[in-house]
């Protein structure tokens, strides 16, 4: 065989290579992606089962505390905004995603204020049904906690694989952005102050 079949031959091996190669990286960014909109599903799914029993429990504290009424108008009022705010898992943005946890912050804001309110009503801490709602509410934060966790260490997966080189021109060229991730509420960070 002549020199100049072998260089051909050459370069279309290594064209075929850096061909199946990039559909190799390119179905692994598609599954990286898919376990970013898992994780992130679980993530809703936690906060829509929060603002499921927000109702329950404003109902039974309402029964006993009907005078809260700013309160319990203020816990309804940021349940309505935590749910309408929503977030496509394909087109998420740190803009978006801070716009989202800024609605969660302020509905877990509100239930905190309404749990201080019940403070003053020991009959209605015994009641057995408030008691099974704070329970179910305290689990339900922790589910939020680990499904945020779990979401921001797919979504790191996810973003070193698309920015490592040289698969981040694969990325780049077939369209995958990095995914913002979950952070500490502002002011998280300052130990809180106790005073007796």
């Amino acid at each position: 065989m002549k020199k100049s079949t072998w260089i051909i031959i050459a370069l279309v091996a290594v064209v075929a290579i850096a061909f199946f190669w990039g559909i190799g990286k390119r179905n692994t960014f598609v599954g990286l992606e898919e376990n970013v909109k898992t994780a992130w599903s679980q993530v809703e799914s936690q906060y829509q089962r929060r603002a499921d029993l927000i109702p329950n429990l404003v109902a039974t504290v309402k029964g006993y505390a009907a005078h809260e009424k700013e309160t319990l108008e203020s816990v309804i009022k940021a349940r309505s905004e935590a749910t309408s705010t929503q977030i496509n898992a394909d087109n998420m943005d740190e803009v978006a995603l801070q716009k989202f946890q800024d609605s969660q912050n302020a509905l877990s804001s509100a239930l905190s204020k309404l749990m201080v309110v019940v403070e003053r009503y020991p009959e209605l801490k015994a009641n057995e049904n408030f008691m099974n709602l704070q329970h179910q509410l305290e689990g339900t934060e922790n589910r939020i906690a680990v499904a945020r966790q779990d979401f921001n260490t797919v979504a790191q997966t996810y973003n070193k694989e698309i920015r490592l080189f040289p698969g981040s021109l694969v990325a780049s060229f077939c369209g995958f952005t990095a995914r913002p991730y979950f952070s500490a509420q502002p002011g998280s960070d300052v130990a809180p102050t106790v005073a007796f």
